[in-house]
């Protein structure tokens, strides 16, 4: 039976024209008959979405509504309230100022745990409105998945270990120089091992791709980098510390008496018949060292270019390119926007006994067979430059170069694409068409790199859709026309499960913008045509935006708005 709360809320999405008086009987009907509150029935029935609901309740109770992914909550703060009643209730602490604490919650009418959350914490309690999909993600973030594999085996070690770790700490803390104290350490971290194998096993197995380990004064933070988002894992406590980094360096080959230095490294496991690589970097801070471990998984690289995502037109548009004999191919976007995929992905392709298919990286990600990899030592002298100089005189035909980064690489990679080599690398830079003025901008002339350049790709990453949670709903009008997609079109969402970690997503998927140069554009390049100027024409000559491919792919209901919007800058309409 709907409460008065709910009566009032149905009465506001009734008179909005959110939903229709039929779709709230069936809804009623339907909490009578299995119970639950009214805003998720709506919700699950696909009559209302989260959004609507949200500013329904906080017009009904005159509270402001926050998207928590926009926030970064301070610890002290998640500790204001216990974490069984945060996961009990679903709420979350977002600031405290003075005697007053902000929380964050989906039923703000719910007046006894307002005044159970007043007594319990001593202070006023302000109550904010959110979604329950961003309330469930945030507690995933903060306070960790509940049951995991870590909880229990931290649960499980004995007195007497913890012993054993505080006192190898204590080794570790005076450092080799002592005499023993590598020895003592590979010869006592018998748990050490343990809880490191299993943050490594952990992290792999939730398809993770960056392990961050933080100190901080009283605690450790763990976090796992998730299809691009950090997500906060349940910590070893902080006497772990200096036995876990240690034991990270020493399976990195690095020297666990300096702490003062930065220093990377890297190992390499063996785990269900695949290697696995690990790039190790640790930097100082101020209450020990950090320490960020990238996960190199083949078995997750997509090699086949069909899976990243293209579009048929735009993927027999991008092979026609890469088989081409001569010529330079870019690859734009921000760091950790897969433009390294993107090229494994197509020197793969074209990978052919036939070819000589030389790589410069710094550093070689994956190693694939038939290709010559480089790996860039600065330090000694061997730069992208100097690399690219030398692979001139090793009669190749494919070249890549993981970055351009100044002028004299640039000059080469256009030098190499006008003397018959296919050049791919990749470059920095928002769009497609802002590449040419990045590239003149380095010193390359105008006239070069209209005789070079072939084809410019522009990708940006966004989550996927849990298959397994996926919800469908049917925007409003307003947001249909203002985003130039046709009445009715339908969007998704995920509503979050155990296979997704709450959060809606599972994998990624890439958004392109592919630039072909015709000869009209490399006329007007030559000219001195404006960014904006060359994009207007590219569009004109059929070029579909970073914007636009999003779009399809949320008409697609392979990703949502907010990741689309999130990445993509408007086009000009």
């Amino acid at each position: 039976m709907a409460s008065l709360m709910e009566r009032k809320l149905a009465e506001i999405l009734v008179r909005d024209n959110i939903i229709t008086q039929e779709e709230l009987e069936r809804a009623l009907d339907i909490q009578e008959k299995s119970g639950g509150s009214l805003g998720s029935i709506l919700i699950d029935n696909g009559f209302a979405n989260e959004w609507e609901i949200a500013a329904a309740i906080g017009k009904q109770l005159n509270v402001p509504f926050i998207t928590l992914s926009h926030y970064e909550i301070d610890q002290s703060i998640l500790h204001s309230i216990p974490e069984e009643l945060v996961r009990k209730y679903q709420i979350v602490p977002v600031d405290k100022t003075g005697d007053t604490l902000t929380v964050a919650l989906s039923d703000p009418s719910n007046i006894y745990l307002l005044d159970e959350l007043r007594l319990l914490t001593n202070c006023k309690i302000v109550p904010v409105i959110s979604f329950e999909s961003d309330i469930r993600e945030a507690i995933e973030r903060y306070y960790g998945k509940t049951g995991s594999a870590l909880d229990e085996m931290l649960k499980e070690i004995s007195e007497e270990e913890t012993a054993v770790l505080e006192a190898l700490e204590h080794a570790e803390t005076t450092g080799p120089e002592q005499g023993e104290g590598e020895e003592e350490v590979e010869a006592s971290d018998a748990p050490v091992i343990q809880l490191v194998n299993l943050i490594v096993h952990d992290a792999i197995r939730m398809r993770a791709s960056d392990i961050h380990i933080e100190p901080y004064e009283k605690e450790l933070r763990l976090r796992y980098r998730i299809d691009g988002v950090l997500h906060e894992m349940k910590a070893p406590p902080k006497k772990f510390q200096n036995a876990i980094i240690s034991r990270i360096k020493i399976m990195s080959d690095l020297d666990i008496a300096e702490r003062r230095l930065p220093q990377d490294g890297r190992f390499k496991i063996n785990l269900g018949g695949r290697s696995i690589d690990f790039r190790v970097s640790t930097c100082p801070v101020v209450f020990g060292e950090k320490v960020v471990i990238r996960i190199l998984d083949r078995g997750n690289l997509m090699l086949n270019l069909t899976d990243l995502g293209m579009a048929p037109d735009i993927l027999a548009g991008f092979e026609r390119e890469i088989r081409a004999p001569w010529g330079m191919i870019l690859v734009t976007g921000p760091t950790g926007s897969g433009k390294s995929t993107t090229l494994y992905s197509a020197l793969n392709t074209i990978n052919d006994p036939r070819k000589n298919i030389m790589t410069i990286e710094d550093p070689v990600e994956y190693q694939l067979y038939g290709i010559n990899q480089v790996q860039v030592h600065p330090d000694i002298g061997l730069t992208f430059a100097e690399g690219l100089r030398s692979f001139l005189r090793q009669d190749p035909d494919i070249i890549m170069v993981g970055e351009i980064r100044d002028k004299e690489t640039a000059e080469i990679a256009v030098k190499a694409a006008l003397t018959g080599h296919l050049v791919l690398s990749t470059l920095h830079t928002n769009d497609a068409p802002s590449t040419i003025n990045r590239l003149t901008n380095m010193g390359v002339e105008a006239f070069l790199v209209t005789a070079s350049v072939n084809l410019i790709v522009a990708q940006r990453l966004v989550r996927r859709i849990c298959e397994n949670c996926k919800q469908t709903y049917e925007p409003p009008p307003e947001l249909l026309n203002s985003l130039g997609l046709e009445p009715g079109t339908m969007f998704a969402r995920g509503a979050g499960c155990e296979k997704c970690l709450n959060s809606g997503y599972k994998g990624r998927v890439a958004l392109y913008e592919l630039l072909h140069l015709s000869d009209a554009m490399r006329d007007k390049i030559i000219e001195g045509i404006s960014t904006t100027q060359l994009k207007r024409m590219a569009i004109e000559e059929g070029m579909v935006t970073l914007r636009r491919a999003g779009l399809q792919k949320v008409a697609q209901l392979v990703t949502t708005i907010d990741e689309v919007l999130g990445v993509t800058a408007p086009d000009e309409r």
